[in-house]
């Protein structure tokens, strides 16, 4: 053998000592992931369980919520159209009402989950949470200030609706703006206005809600007759008028008690005024009020009663002609001492032979 060969099969001292030590890393590493690997499981296996927890504890709720919206859906549209629907609201906004409190519910379960779910897991991996709450609770105070009055519509559309201040179809009035209800949201109310507009209304800007549909309406009637009618016979018309549209379809549903007769709210020379009252479904008052002023006028003309309105009645009979309304007025020519005589008379003609 050669001596070149053997200088080749000879290892050298730099490359034994670098296998050693690739050699103990190998080993040092072996080691390490020989001690950690039942923590590395363990913390895989506690955040997959955490996962699948969140995951199925949220499918589970937002499907119960959604069976109880269903449920609450139906219930109201099993009513609708008969008498019982009239007291409550209908199906349409039980269903706005429904949705809108389903979808609250809903975010925060969700929120509220996964969050939790969130803050477990960095747990899991030995992070410490102190600094991050910390830092979400200066952040928190910070958007609060920022978007307060957004914070403060929504937290109002969410008493309105929890509440059922009010709902699509009411009419309502909002202090800064009054008509009906055509959505109702978490930040904003549209409301449509007499002249047809359409008004944003910001949940938190409204300090008081007044609902004209909610609960019962009533409709109050004023009659005028003549001071000489019998307020008897007037009674009784009424009475009669009020009784046969109360038997009627569609008023006995809208009539949710009797015509109340309160008296003579007004006593005149050439009038008196009686006043009607009645308790009728929520919003239809002025279909009530309309309906029974076309009977009662109906009633008083087959009965010989007259009404009189904001004009002063006719006298029964005639009053005689003025005499002196034919003649004509003194004038100022029939004196022939007038002015106005003298001054009209021709100027008599000049002697010319003086």
């Amino acid at each position: 053998m050669s001596l070149s060969a053997l200088l080749a099969a000879t290892p050298s001292p730099g490359a034994g000592t670098s296998l050693d030590e690739a050699a103990e890393q190998a080993g040092n590493a072996a080691g390490w992931v020989e001690e950690n690997w039942s923590t590395w499981l363990s913390t895989g296996l506690r955040i997959v369980l955490i996962a699948a927890v969140a995951v199925v504890l949220r499918i589970a709720i937002r499907r119960a919520l959604t069976k109880l919206i269903d449920r609450m859906n139906r219930s109201a549209q099993a009513v609708e159209g008969t008498a019982l629907g009239g007291l409550l609201v209908n199906a349409e906004r039980r269903r706005q009402r429904s949705e809108a409190i389903g979808s609250v519910l809903r975010s925060v379960a969700s929120f509220l989950i996964l969050g939790t779910a969130a803050l477990m897991i960095l747990g899991a991996f030995q992070i410490n949470l102190a600094p991050l709450l910390a830092s979400a609770g200066v952040a928190g105070v910070a958007l609060g200030f920022g978007a307060r009055n957004l914070v403060t519509d929504f937290l109002s559309g969410v008493f309105m609706i929890l509440e059922d201040q009010y709902g699509v179809g009411d009419t309502v009035d909002a202090g800064v703006a009054a008509g009906e209800v055509i959505e109702v949201g978490l930040r904003v109310t549209k409301l449509r206005g007499d002249n047809g507009e359409i008004w944003y209304v910001r949940n938190g800007e409204v300090k008081r809600i007044g609902n004209l549909s909610q609960g019962w309406s009533t409709a109050g009637v004023d009659v005028t007759v003549r001071p000489t009618e019998d307020l008897d016979k007037v009674r009784t018309v009424i009475d009669e008028a009020a009784a046969a549209m109360a038997k009627e379809d569609p008023w006995n549903e809208r009539l949710w008690g009797p015509v109340e007769i309160l008296g003579l709210d007004s006593v005149l020379l050439d009038s008196m005024t009686v006043r009607l009252t009645a308790k009728t479904m929520p919003g239809k008052a002025l279909g009530v009020e309309r309906e029974l002023r076309w009977r009662i006028k109906r009633a008083f003309d087959e009965a010989g009663i007259r009404m009189v309105g904001g004009v002063s009645a006719p006298a029964d009979e005639p009053s005689a002609a003025d005499p002196t309304a034919a003649m004509a007025a003194p004038s100022a020519y029939a004196s022939a001492t007038s002015p106005q005589s003298l001054a009209t008379t021709p100027i008599p003609p000049t002697n010319l032979s003086k």
